[in-house]
């Protein structure tokens, strides 16, 4: 449902407490203390069938006797009533309900599932949401609003958490008030029967108050909204999430490696990346980004200068910087030239820059000073060790007048307990981060430019994939439906080589044969040495019962190999059929190296891709990451770069590289075959073998499902290939019309060059004078899912010439559109055909209404929208904008 009825919940004018109690220690009482305590301005309506009023407030016996309709309701009753209580209040006009009480099958009691759904049911006809059951509640402080049990009500502030946990909502509450750390939102989920991640994500990144979005998570309910919400969150401001439960303990048990492989927390691990957030592993990181967050600052780097007055301090600092990946600054000669000039000659002459340890205030501003100028430090780390021949607290206030009303990236770390105490105070009331040892502050700067390298990931421009790519998707589903025919499951290795040909995967050719005699021909005819490998459709890892012979070198030897082949199989599989023998070449390739690649299906984020080092020992080694699909270039190569295995793939001493590009686009083949064939469950080529001179795959084994099984949906939608078509103007004009690509950036960049600056100030409501990188990938890198936009372009070239687009609301009933033809098309008749184009795809989409903004001067565009039914909206003043209503359900109608 996402954020629709969202605001009753955050800016309620009425709230109602059902369950509210005078008895001491109870939580009806407790929530009472804070909803009257908390500073709300509007009513707060109490009920309690037994009590005459609540904390001096006049109290009602039932929901039927309020005086008011209340926009936000909490509930504090036991279980059974509270499906009753939803459907009163919805019936009073109540919007949305936050239920305290746990019972709801939190056990996985079958009757607490019932009443859960019960209470589903009852706030269903009226769009009622429901944050809970079982939380905590939500604090909102800039409302005055305490609608929980929590011992605290947080300050005023610009960060917003949002848990599934109750316990921790308190525990970072009392963290956070001990530091002087307010929050714009406080919100526990509980278990999550309606409200969820998706929906909080969607609402607070339009939320002007919310600068950063801190989450704990145990699970996300719907993958696809979760996504879609949390990449649009992070585009816009820093969201930080730590999640419980990190173990493999959830993976299933897989006849892959790659379903053996894929634990859950790993594919969690892959869609927090995906969606630019940045994971923290524990509660204290959680907290230091928190606190980090909460002072403003951002950096553009990894890139750090640490400014020190005890050197041993700065070696600390150094190792954990590298141990996290991050890099020193390089000082440049300037810079140092001008340190040479403020310190004394013993200081270190390099990053560390060790002032020693007799460092007056004044010194540490001198060194600041030139290290806030050096542009190849992306954040300074100043620190300090507490030291009879100098003042803390006078070097911590020479920081702070440094920095005046400035807010650079400037971390801070004062050692010490005692001594250090008052310049950290001083620190935390200038919004300073200050943290208590070099780990902590080193900790802080990786989540600060982790958080960067997601965001630039978020917004790089894939290379468009080649060409070259021919894909046979029928032949794939035909080896399927054979396989499912013949009543299996698994499929042989020739079935899935067949389908890894089919997706352009290069394989190894074979001869499937059925007794010795034949394998002995069979080599012959391929030539030595050859590879012997068993052929059975219930044999799923054949090298376990010996069912794999390499470098066989003669007849007599194929033959031989054939006969203990079948003997051991016999031995150790006795009930498995064999169907005869795989006869392939022996591929030689020196020095190649053997990786994974595998399809998976999770239980939340569906289809997922793996890849790592491979062979016999995968499972041993753990070099892998997760991905999910749809993949391009640049993120097929960010899983590669992941491993360790990648530095061997770049070559070293006398090995040349692999062919990176070979291994890139059989990444994206897979993610390719993994959208497609619905019915494939595992998959794994295992060996990968890979150099300089490409890729080959030695085996392959996939797992599929039954035709009535359904599988979950792609976490992230892919390209709607479906939707490409060629359309035709009245004056016969064809023109080649597709859904926008990431890759279309330059291309989009040229429409608007080569459009009058006038037509462009329509379009955009401003006179533009450059579009950056960061402007057009937010027009070209859209979420299908909420988001389409179609490119028209002339039969033959790549050159956009006009683009229609809409952008849906989080529920998907209402799209803002806009559109635009490149100045020297105008009046062809192609901005009145993209119209047509997008009007169909939103009445395909279930969107019930369209709108846009139009300038009143843009007489051209509201003339089309008027022939397509569009209705100005009336305005009480006069405005330069004009809003255009086409509402989609009455027209179907």
């Amino acid at each position: 449902m996402s954020i629709r009825n969202l605001d009753a919940l955050f800016s309620p004018d009425t709230i109602a407490l059902i369950g509210a109690s005078n008895r001491l220690g109870s939580v009806g009482a407790v929530l009472a203390r804070n909803l009257f305590e908390a500073g709300f301005e509007g009513p707060i309506l109490t009920v309690n069938p037994s009590e005459r009023a609540i904390r001096s407030a006049l109290n009602y016996h039932s929901v039927s006797e309020l005086p008011l309709a209340p926009d936000l309701a909490i509930i504090a009753t036991p279980p059974d009533s509270v499906p009753g209580i939803i459907r009163e209040l919805g019936e009073r006009g109540c919007r949305a309900a936050v239920v305290i009480t746990a019972g709801f099958g939190e056990g996985e009691r079958a009757d607490g599932k019932a009443l859960k759904q019960a209470m589903l049911e009852a706030a269903k006809p009226y769009l009622m949401r429901i944050v809970g059951p079982n939380c905590l509640g939500v604090l909102l402080p800039h409302r005055g609003i305490n609608a929980s049990f929590a011992h605290i009500m947080p300050q005023k502030g610009d960060v917003a958490f949002v848990t599934q946990s109750g316990a921790v909502a308190t525990s970072i509450l009392d963290w956070a008030s001990a530091r002087g750390i307010g929050f714009s939102h406080v919100v526990s989920l509980g278990s999550m029967s309606d409200v969820d991640f998706g929906d909080m994500l969607d609402y607070l990144a339009l939320d002007p108050k919310t600068r950063s979005i801190l989450i704990y998570m145990e699970a996300v309910t719907e993958a696809r909204k979760f996504l879609s919400a949390a990449r649009m969150a992070s585009r816009n401001k820093p969201v930080v999430v730590v999640k419980a439960g990190r173990s493999d303990a959830g993976a299933k048990a897989a006849l892959s490696h790659t379903g053996a492989l894929a634990g859950s927390d790993a594919v969690y691990d892959a869609a927090f990346r995906r969606a630019g957030m940045l994971r923290v592993n524990t509660l204290d990181e959680l907290f230091q980004a928190a606190g980090t967050l909460a002072t403003g600052i951002r950096v553009k780097g990894d890139r750090l200068a640490i400014l020190t007055n005890g050197g041993g301090a700065g070696v600390l600092a150094v190792d954990e910087l590298a141990d996290r990946q991050g890099h020193l600054a390089e000082l440049s000669e300037s810079t140092l030239a001008r340190l040479d000039e403020l310190l004394p000659k013993a200081w270190s002459h390099a990053n560390p820059v060790d002032i020693l340890g007799d460092a007056p205030g004044q010194r540490y501003a001198g060194a600041l000073e030139a290290l806030l100028d050096e542009r190849g430090a992306d954040a300074v780390l100043v620190m300090n060790c507490p030291a009879a021949v100098a003042d803390s607290l006078d070097a911590a206030q020479s920081v702070v007048a440094t920095l005046g009303e400035r807010r650079p990236a400037v971390l801070t770390c004062w050692l010490g307990e005692g001594a250090p105490a008052e310049a950290r105070q001083l620190f935390a009331a200038k919004r300073i981060p200050t943290y208590q040892t070099p780990e902590q502050a080193i900790g802080a700067f990786s989540h600060l430019s982790n958080y960067w390298r997601n965001q630039q990931a978020l917004m790089q421009t894939p290379p468009a994939v080649s060409d070259d790519i021919i894909i046979d998707k029928a032949s794939a589903e035909a080896v399927i439906d054979c396989v499912l025919k013949d009543g299996r499951s698994v499929l042989t290795e020739p079935e899935a080589a067949a389908i890894l040909s089919a997706y352009g995967i290069p394989t190894v050719s074979a001869i499937a044969v059925k007794t010795p005699e034949e394998a002995r021909e069979a080599a012959i005819q391929l030539g030595f040495p050859v590879v012997l490998k068993i052929l059975s459709r219930d044999i799923s890892h054949k090298s376990d019962v010996g069912g794999v012979q390499l470098n066989l070198a003669s007849p007599a030897a194929v033959a031989q190999a054939a006969t203990d082949m079948l003997a051991s199989v016999r031995r150790v599989a006795p009930g498995a059929r064999v169907d005869g023998f795989n006869v392939q070449p022996m591929i030689r390739r020196p020095g190649a190296h053997e990786l994974i690649l595998g399809v998976a299906e999770d239980s939340v984020f569906g289809p997922i891709i793996l890849f790592g080092q491979g062979g016999t020992a995968a499972e041993v080694i753990g070099d892998r990451v997760i991905g999910l699909p749809p993949l391009n270039p640049l993120l097929a190569k960010e899983m590669i770069y992941t491993t360790r295995i990648s530095r061997l793939l770049k070559g070293y001493r006398d090995r040349p590289a692999a062919d990176l590009e070979a291994i890139t686009l059989t990444l994206i083949k897979l993610s390719q075959l993994a959208s497609d064939l619905d019915r494939v469950v595992e998959l794994d080529i295992n060996p990968l073998l890979a150099d300089s001179s490409g890729v080959v795959a030695l085996d392959a084994r996939i797992v599929i499902r039954a035709a009535h099984g359904q599988r979950r949906p792609l976490a992230i939608r892919p390209y709607p290939q479906q939707l490409e078509q060629v359309i035709e103007t009245r004056n016969g004009q064809r023109y080649a019309l597709r859904p926008i690509r990431p890759e279309d950036e330059g291309a989009l960049v040229d429409m608007f060059r080569h459009s009058s600056p006038d037509d462009v100030r329509l379009r955009f409501f401003a006179a533009i004078q450059g579009f950056d990188h960061a402007f057009a990938a937010r027009l070209t890198q859209i979420d299908y899912d909420r988001e389409m936009a179609f490119v028209a372009m002339l039969p033959g070239k790549y050159e956009i010439v006009g683009v229609v687009r809409l952008s849906t609301d989080p529920d998907k009933e209402k799209a803002e559109f806009a559109i635009m033809v490149r100045s020297d098309m105008k009046g062809t008749g192609l901005g009145y055909r993209l119209m047509q184009q997008l009007l169909g795809y939103a009445r395909d989409s279930g969107i019930l209404q369209l709108y846009a903004d139009v300038l009143r001067e843009n007489h051209a565009m509201r003339q089309m929208a008027e022939e397509f039914g569009f209705v100005p909206q009336p305005v009480e003043d006069e405005t330069d904008t004009v809003t255009v209503v086409l509402n989609l359900k009455r027209q179907c109608l």
